[in-house]
């Protein structure tokens, strides 16, 4: 299979530079799966899952939130808030996230108490969704 240019990239690091031959990511117009010779293109991402398939053949998922891919000239480069391979996450963490999460939204006192702790959530229960990828 044709490679291409890969770079993942958070406030904490580099996650990934090398090459791959696929990338399949949620954004925030639904799923997008970039191959080698992919036109040039810009996407807002939204929290989800996304697979890495490296040129070695080795598929790996992540949980991502926020940010933006851009694939310029063939290069792919995907920035997030957060990128956390399925190997990598503390599904206990994520568990106490969730709980804490739904406590909040119980409890919200208002509108933006609310909208906070539904994010939460979604980010919790994602985490928990991909480690189970694993």
């Amino acid at each position: 299979m044709n490679k291409f240019p890969l770079k993942i990239s958070t406030p904490e690091g580099v996650k990934f530079d090398g090459g791959a031959v696929s990338l399949l990511v949620k954004c925030t117009e639904g799923d997008v799966e970039i191959l080698a010779g992919h036109t040039d293109f810009v996407g807002t991402l939204a929290t989800g899952r996304a697979r890495v398939r490296s040129e070695d053949g080795n598929e790996r998922y992540a949980s991502i939130s926020g940010g933006f891919i851009v694939v310029k000239g063939g290069e792919v480069m995907l920035a997030t808030d957060a990128f956390e391979y399925a190997d990598e996450i503390d599904i206990e963490r994520a568990r106490a996230a969730k709980e804490n999460a739904e406590r909040k939204i119980r409890n919200a006192a208002n509108d933006v108490d609310l909208g906070r702790a539904e994010m939460k959530l979604k980010r919790a229960l994602n985490r928990i969704k991909v480690y189970e990828l694993k």
